[in-house]
């Protein structure tokens, strides 16, 4: 928040308003499925105890989750996009940074299963 400036719009991540409506619509989806699996048929009176409890739940985990991620979130370090590795051009290593290697000699035998080469 101490970014923030007074008169601008709230980013995504500092706006509160993406959080409250993807918890929402859990709740929502969540009393809907209690509602009619809770139920147990369409003889039977619903249960909205039980869906307004589910939906309740599934609203607040689900809210504290995505503060619990938001709080986690450091953004990585500007230096760390600008290309500045050990490994600049992969013309000149082999796969995965091993050196690359060099083709054997066509005069040299080839070395079959179990034999010992040093």
């Amino acid at each position: 928040m101490a970014q923030q400036k007074s008169g601008e719009p709230r980013t995504l991540r500092t706006s509160v308003k993406g959080p409250l409506m993807f918890s929402a619509f859990w709740a929502v989806l969540a009393f809907v499925a209690t509602l009619i699996f809770a139920s147990g048929g369409s003889a039977k009176t619903p249960r909205f105890d039980l869906a307004f409890t589910a939906a309740g739940i599934a609203f607040i985990v689900i809210l504290v989750v995505i503060a619990m991620l938001s709080m986690g979130h450091k953004p990585n370090d500007e230096s760390l996009g600008k290309g500045s590795g050990i490994n600049l051009s992969s013309g000149n290593s082999g796969h995965g940074g091993h050196p690359a290697q060099s083709k054997p000699d066509a005069g040299a035998p080839d070395a079959g299963p179990g034999d010992d080469i040093r």
